[in-house]
């Protein structure tokens, strides 16, 4: 239900956007869905997360440590990549004479060693982002669904979530769950 974010290109982001609501029980998550579905809001724009209907695994729901490892392995992909070039100008800024950078020297292997440590401080610094950043909304919803509540996801363009939310605030109980 939940689509990718990219075109079909693969080039330029989609302008969508999500809005996910809690529910505590099923009756409660069908009759919402019924009520946007009433309201003109299209079925493929809406989707039930819980037992019985939609998984979160289907829906793209990833849980907190794969967000993390994702996360981890693109930054530190990028911050190595990063360092290998930060190193490889800065043995061409010290070394002005070509023939001795083509040379095998031992300052080359300072190359790999900063790409190295960019690669493992990148790394951390994508996990602690997916961990507190993405997985904390993920780990939220998660814990919700085990503990047998529904998801209602909104998903399609900014105005169509709002006219959802709009409609479900005006249904709404005033009760915490």
């Amino acid at each position: 239900m939940i689509r990718r974010l990219i075109n079909k290109n693969g080039l330029a982001p989609r302008q969508t956007h999500l809005a996910v609501i809690v529910l505590p029980d099923e009756m409660s998550a069908f009759q919402a869905y019924r009520l946007l579905n009433y309201h003109g809001i299209s079925p493929e724009n809406v989707a039930i997360v819980g037992q019985g209907y939609s998984s979160p695994d289907r829906i793209g729901l990833l849980r907190p440590r794969q967000i993390a490892f994702r996360k981890a392995i693109n930054w530190g992909l990028l911050a190595g990549a990063m360092g290998i070039a930060a190193g490889c100008v800065l043995e061409l800024i010290c070394n002005t004479d070509l023939s001795q950078v083509l040379q095998l020297n031992p300052r080359l292997l300072l190359i790999p060693v900063l790409g190295g440590i960019c690669l493992t401080i990148g790394a951390v610094v994508g996990w602690l982002v997916g961990i507190f950043g993405e997985g904390t909304a993920a780990s939220i919803f998660r814990h919700h669904l085990n503990r047998g509540h529904y998801l209602l996801m909104i998903e399609g363009t900014e105005h169509l979530v709002r006219w959802g939310q709009e409609v479900l605030g005006h249904y709404s109980t005033s009760r915490i769950y």
